[in-house]
């Protein structure tokens, strides 16, 4: 493959990236969890850019009624639905058991010994909305200086505290000091840190988030890459889902800030790998149930498309994708697993279909391909179908 490349790999935001197809697999968890399928009902507008780039791929009951925005590929997941599965996967290491979650709280002697390393007390310890917890707990925090620790249908363990009772230095030291202690069968895919500012009824949460991840277990796409100096820019918490390993990332608070850094990567990298996570469609709206935020960003998304294909080169490879469902129209606030879409653009690629994929593996080993590294241990490509020439 000529190494003169820009290999782009957008990640619709952890999750919006369902909102392109999102049927579930057989036996999965969130059933009547469909987000492009709800989004319909809520999304007039039409998504111009992704009707043509999707057009003749769609299945003809989903044409109907998403006519302007499908994939052109599906995927299943093997086991999990956070973050941290999904881009793991994405990237060719599969993992055997999901995550531990922890849906009635963490066992008290987890909490004790976190309390003892830490020398801050406990507040909720419970599954709980972010925003939500903070309304509930947020003042009494700040009167006593405890942590408040919750978590959610995701395998996370989570402190919050306000940055003018503790300073982010420590909450970040206590969120290293709760991953060390999280290992064996309490080892939780994410310990995060999730510092906020203001007052009761209107607290915010700031920038200095930090996610520390636990190590891939296997050697990713993005080693693959290091090891044979490829170079590898990320774009929103990528790092943080690989532990910092083989990337480098710049985070964003807005799915804008994200784009505005994909063309600035584009227009500086001679060639290489460059890998964004889009948040809002997660953060800001999935988690939210927030359907009119969602179908805002998807008209923004396509509104952006058209910028992103003029500054590709005729080498370069886009593939937008999920690693996860986040639907907005349903009662729960959490991720869902779905199918996920795979839409790839260039200069090189031709429009078919190719169905559904077992694995999200088949993605990395495409890109494997692609960049001319060897392949990795789980994964078949589907690059040879989708190129020309």
């Amino acid at each position: 493959m000529n190494p003169h490349f820009a290999s782009l790999v957008l990640g619709l935001a952890s999750q919006a990236k369902s909102v392109l197809d999102g049927n579930m697999p057989p036996g999965a968890e969130a059933a009547g969890t469909n987000d492009p399928k709800q989004l319909a009902k809520a999304l007039i507008d039409t998504l111009t850019a992704l009707e043509e780039k999707t057009r003749g791929n769609l299945d003809s009951d989903e044409e109907k009624l998403l006519s302007q925005s499908l994939t052109a590929l599906r995927f299943q997941f093997a086991t999990g639905k956070d973050s941290t599965t999904g881009h793991w996967e994405l990237t060719g290491v599969l993992l055997d058991r999901p995550f531990p979650t922890y849906p009635a709280g963490f066992p008290d002697d987890v909490l004790a010994e976190f309390t003892a390393r830490t020398g801050r007390g406990v507040l909720g310890n419970r599954a709980a909305s972010g925003t939500v917890i903070l309304d509930e707990l947020g003042a009494e925090h700040v009167a006593s200086g405890k942590w408040i620790v919750y978590t959610s249908a995701d395998s996370v363990f989570q402190v919050a505290s306000h940055e003018a009772v503790v300073p982010v230095a420590e909450l970040h030291r206590a969120c290293e000091a709760a991953r060390e202690l999280l290992r064996g069968e309490h080892q939780v895919s994410r310990v995060i840190a999730r510092p906020f500012v203001g007052e009761p009824g209107a607290w915010r949460r700031t920038a200095n988030r930090k996610d520390f991840s636990v190590p891939p277990t296997g050697d990713t796409l993005l080693d693959r890459c290091e090891a044979a100096g490829i170079p590898v820019l990320g774009v929103g918490k990528v790092d943080d889902l690989f532990a910092g390993r083989g990337v480098r990332s710049t985070h964003t608070a807005t799915n804008r800030a994200a784009y505005d850094l994909i063309e600035a990567g584009l227009d500086t990298m001679a060639h290489g790998l460059l890998l964004a996570n889009v948040i809002e469609f997660d953060q800001s709206w999935g988690h939210r149930n927030d359907v009119a935020g969602f179908a805002a960003g998807l008209r923004e998304l396509d509104a952006w498309l058209p910028a992103l294909e003029r500054r590709v080169r005729a080498d370069d490879l886009i593939i937008l994708t999920a690693d996860h469902g986040n639907d907005p129209t349903t009662p729960s606030t959490d991720h869902s697993r779905e199918r996920v879409p795979v839409l790839v653009l260039g200069g090189r690629v031709r429009p078919t279909s190719l169905g559904e994929r077992r694995s999200f593996a088949d993605l990395g080993q495409a890109l494997a391909e692609w960049l001319g590294v060897p392949a990795l241990a789980a994964g078949s490509s589907f690059l040879g179908e989708v190129l020309t020439g």
